[in-house]
């Protein structure tokens, strides 16, 4: 009998099957509800581990998430989205999952197994000690994972583990353990259901909190957006227009003089200064805009 939490039956969902849809979806949600009590139980570690990978970007280290199934598709999720919203470095952020690309929208079970392509993967990251290593897994169980944690701390990266497992083995692996108690899943080992929203939780704070510590942010602000389609134009156009207090058209016309860089275009109105010059500032200050405007003249 496995001794992982996220494999055990759930008592309140033992008759789904028989209930009403009404009942069925109120169940299910009555479950879910218990997920942001688990993760806030672990944001002690959650900062920890925050702390870690925001150093790390600053030493000029990278952060790599290793996962299988559904935890491997929210690593990819998270990785991937730091572009758009951060405009994060290529490479800065990876994701890799057990069975590669193809898994990301087929399922392939066995790969979780796989020693062989954790070592491989491992191998493309190549890991240093810079860098940070993220392993995620409901269990905590899959030789996948662990082989990526061990492999990686052999490298010298630091390495932390987000699993819904209290007995899961990453934890003798990981340097640090965010752990998620969610409890039995609606239908049981369906791990994508409440393990895998908290894992979406985790690493929302992991990556977010991070940008926010190495100033990817003006209060609460993306100022290092991508405005790569309108949507993200107008965003741009709205945070010019919010942060410099002036018109959203006459954010647009500096938006255009910056060349669709948000804190350029900030910079060269709050100091009256070219798009050369903000530059210039921008880089004294590592980027960071809070620090231009508070101690640029």
């Amino acid at each position: 009998m496995t001794d992982s939490l996220t494999e055990k039956s759930n008592s309140k969902t033992k008759n789904i099957d028989l209930m009403k849809t009404s009942e069925i979806v109120k169940v299910i949600n009555n479950e879910d509800k218990k997920v942001a009590k688990a993760v806030e139980k672990a944001l002690p570690e959650i900062t920890k581990a925050v702390d870690i990978i925001s150093q790390s970007f600053l030493n000029g280290g990278r952060l790599a998430y290793f996962g299988a199934g559904t935890s491997g598709r929210l690593g990819v999720l998270d990785a991937s989205e730091c572009w758009p919203t951060f405009s994060a470095p290529d490479g800065m952020i990876t994701g890799f999952i057990a069975g590669g690309d193809y898994a990301l929208k087929h399922s392939i079970e066995g790969a979780e197994d796989d020693k062989t392509e954790a070592l491989k993967h491992i191998k493309e990251f190549k890991p240093t000690k810079k860098d940070v290593v993220v392993g995620i897994s409901a269990s905590g169980n899959p030789n996948y994972v662990l082989t990526a944690l061990t492999e990686a701390k052999k490298k010298g990266a630091k390495t932390i583990g987000i699993t819904s497992n209290p007995n899961a083995k990453l934890k003798d692996v990981a340097d640090l353990t965010i752990l998620t108690v969610v409890g039995e899943e609606a239908i049981t080992g369906s791990s994508r259901m409440k393990s895998g929203t908290a894992q979406k939780m985790v690493l929302n704070m992991l990556s977010t909190a991070s940008m926010v510590k190495i100033g990817k942010t003006y209060g609460n602000y993306m100022i290092d957006l991508q405005p790569v389609c309108d949507k993200l134009i107008d965003r741009a156009n709205r945070i010019i227009a919010a942060i410099c207090k002036i018109p959203v058209a006459k954010a647009e016309t500096y938006r255009i003089k910056a060349d669709n860089n948000v804190k350029v275009a900030c910079v060269m109105y709050l100091k009256g200064c070219t798009k050369q010059q903000a530059k210039q500032k921008l880089k004294k200050h590592n980027g960071i805009l809070r620090k231009v405007l508070r101690d640029e003249k």
